[in-house]
């Protein structure tokens, strides 16, 4: 349903090797690389999108979701973004309160969002 999704940074630098690392272990890659704007995805199409502020501090706090593969990406995800120095906000576990099978790990990025990596099974 979302066709791309990007949110503002002060750090360009720090949050890219942030999102290099979690994102990659997911499968995903920068699809495009304008210098002050990185587009994130798959097969040449970027859905996520990070780029410098103008000027000052970032938007609020977004929540941003990720789909995993399966619990290991999950895993993976949480393991890259903790490797990383990322607060931890919830470790990998079932979500049953949301549906049966909903397994995600959610941290902060260095701009203090809500990431999370998320399978549905």
């Amino acid at each position: 349903m979302i066709d791309h999704y990007g949110i503002n940074v002060t750090d360009l630098a720090a949050t890219a090797r942030f999102y290099d690392a979690v994102l990659g272990v997911m499968g995903f890659t920068r699809q495009m690389d304008f210098g002050e704007a990185i587009g994130y995805g798959t097969d040449g199409h970027p859905d996520f999108w990070i780029s410098a502020s103008a000027q000052g501090a970032s938007n609020r706090e977004a929540h941003i979701a990720f789909t995993a593969q399966n619990r290991a990406a999950v895993e993976a995800f949480f393991e890259a973004a903790t490797q990383l120095g990322a607060p931890i906000l919830h470790a990998p576990r079932e979500w049953p309160e949301y549906h049966d099978g909903y397994y995600a790990a959610f941290v902060r990025d260095p701009d203090g969002n809500n990431v999370e990596a998320v399978v549905h099974h």
